[in-house]
């Protein structure tokens, strides 16, 4: 597991409209908020989705990109992203590089078949690329408005 106060692992990812991001060109520009979830139309994404876009004035204000992660492919999140009107940026970790680089993925066996699923976490990263706060296992409901006033304390 992550700690705060490690440097954030840097990656590239593309979007939903196959540009890269690299969490390195945010460096000295801008806070990251880097929150990994299960999949694309699943209930608890869907609000956790929704909630950051709800709120996502406020963090651009507060100079904080946000930045949601999962395993689906470009064009799933493209769909997603649509049909919902979300205004997070989602990336495609489609070969979960990133995600064990976060160590948010688990095991998981249904009828003898073993495949991998994300613990919900989320993960702030400073202008400096250092992590502030690694939260696994959170609830979506609720959860952008409590790492606003995480990003909100860090600008105090």
């Amino acid at each position: 597991m992550l700690e705060p106060g490690q440097v954030a692992p840097d990656f590239e990812l593309p979007d939903a409209a196959m540009d890269m991001v690299r969490l390195s060109d945010f460096r000295q520009q801008r806070q990251v908020v880097l929150y990994f979830y299960h999949r694309d139309d699943d209930p608890g994404c869907t609000v956790e989705a929704l909630e950051f876009s709800d709120l996502a004035e406020h963090f651009d204000k507060s100079g904080t990109v946000v930045l949601g992660v999962s395993l689906d492919d470009p064009f799933c999140h493209e769909a997603f992203r649509d049909r919902h009107g979300l205004l997070v940026r989602l990336l495609s970790d489609s070969e979960a590089q990133v995600s064990r680089h976060y160590h948010t993925l688990r095991e998981v066996e249904r009828n003898g078949v073993v495949k991998f699923g994300t613990i919900r976490s989320t993960f702030i990263v400073d202008r400096s690329g250092t992590l502030r706060h690694a939260l696994y296992n959170v609830a979506p409901r609720g959860h952008a408005a409590d790492v606003l006033k995480l990003i909100q304390q860090l600008d105090a």
